[in-house]
């Protein structure tokens, strides 16, 4: 391959992979034709690509940005998994196809510059919760106390409330309410 074209190609990834801090690694060599074209297709429909890499390429495109600690996962063939809402999200459709294509393997993953090592570093980050997940999580926290405050407020009003729906219940069905000394 001629140096103008290994530039064109470094300058693509940069391009395609540039706004980037996450993404995981994959081999997908195993796999027949039929195979990898059900992969990306069931992937692209959750909005996640699949890119196949020349790993020299790869190493020079990532240099100076959050993909660069991939580096170590570029050996043999590599490609690119990418999108969807976040990486943890990727990882765990990843995860589960890999139950399923024992012929995809999981090389290596990376959020926002650490470094996820092999099949166990991307099963890992999978149990990770999504951005979404770890907001929910906070606001249900913050708004706890909240709750508890309400509740404790709210709780002898209710209690008030439930003898007098049981006083007029009572004079409804005709029963005399004995007044109670206190």
């Amino acid at each position: 391959m001629s140096k103008p074209v290994k530039e064109m190609i470094v300058s693509e990834y940069r391009r395609r992979f540039g706004e980037l801090s996450a993404a995981v690694v994959v081999e997908i060599r195993g796999l027949d034709a039929g195979g990898t074209t059900r992969l990306r297709d069931e992937l692209r429909a959750k909005s996640i690509r699949v890119s196949i890499v020349k790993n020299t390429l790869a190493r020079q495109a990532f240099k100076g940005t959050p993909l660069e600690v991939l580096d170590p996962a570029f050996k043999g063939s590599s490609a690119m998994v990418h999108g969807g809402a976040s990486v943890v999200e990727v990882a765990r459709e990843l995860v589960e196809r890999a139950k399923k294509l024992k012929q995809l393997e999981l090389k290596a993953a990376c959020l926002d510059g650490i470094f996820f090592s092999g099949a166990d570093g991307v099963t890992r980050l999978s149990t990770f919760p999504t951005r979404e997940e770890a907001q929910a999580k906070v606001v249900t926290l913050l708004l706890s106390p909240g709750r508890n405050l309400v509740a404790a407020a709210v709780g002898p009003g209710r209690r008030v409330l439930g003898i007098v729906k049981e006083i007029q219940e009572r004079l409804e069905r005709g029963e005399a309410i004995a007044r109670v000394a206190g």
